[in-house]
């Protein structure tokens, strides 16, 4: 997310060669504090929202999972009373409540991805924060002193560098997306030939399901009558 990606460029950059750029250095340590605090709130929210959206698909897994139980039970009752049709749609409700149980499980699990790193980001920006606090008036002693001996020059060198580390990652992310157009372009191609054998799939997995359950339920009459 851009938040995050913004708390990445405040936790990587070297507080030194911003103030070393800086024309005025008090200005710039200043505002890159503010950046910081501004930044760390927003990641507060952001954290709090993503722990509510866990729990909030969390309960609804848990709801499907019952859904899943319910609709079982449903298509038992309609196999004890010998209507297959029935039993089918009953069937076809659990297949469908599973695929919905699978879902919200693959979300929660990606929520949970979600609100790891932004506590990973919030614990490395409120230490990037305290340090920035703590080395404000060290660091503008630090740039000023590196004026004296020619630091500068250094300084314009490394931005050069990152022109090009620059440019190459734009190339990077321009093959990238070609190949991710070309990846879409094939499987659009491919949908309606994949859609048609994941319905004969789920098709048979009912069939499968149906015979199933008639042998299960039938076993306690069979074991009964042998008595």
């Amino acid at each position: 997310m851009a938040l995050l990606e913004r708390v990445s460029t405040l936790i990587r950059a070297n507080l030194n060669d911003l103030i070393d750029k800086a024309e005025h250095p008090e200005k710039m340590i200043k505002q890159v504090i503010l950046d910081m605090q501004n930044q760390l709130l927003q990641v507060k929210t952001q954290l709090a929202i993503a722990i509510a959206d866990e729990h909030l698909l969390e309960k609804k897994q848990s709801e499907n999972e019952d859904k899943v139980a319910e609709w079982m039970r449903k298509a038992e009752l309609a196999v004890d009373k010998k209507d297959d049709d029935l039993a089918r749609v009953a069937l076809q409700r659990v297949e469908s409540y599973r695929e919905l149980t699978h879902g919200y499980a693959q979300q929660v699990e990606d929520h949970k991805a979600q609100v790891e790193n932004l506590k990973t980001a919030l614990r490395q920006l409120e230490q990037k924060l305290t340090e920035a606090q703590a080395k404000a008036d060290l660091l503008i002693a630090q740039h000023r002193r590196a004026r004296a001996i020619g630091k500068a020059s250094d300084a314009k060198m490394a931005a050069g560098n990152g022109s090009s580390a620059m440019a190459f990652d734009r190339m990077k992310h321009k093959v990238a997306q070609e190949s991710a157009l070309s990846q879409a372009k094939s499987e659009l191609a491919a949908e309606d030939v994949e859609s048609r054998l994941a319905q004969l799939e789920k098709d048979d997995r009912i069939e499968q399901l149906l015979a199933e359950l008639k042998a299960k339920r039938a076993e306690p009459r069979q074991t009964g009558q042998s008595q």
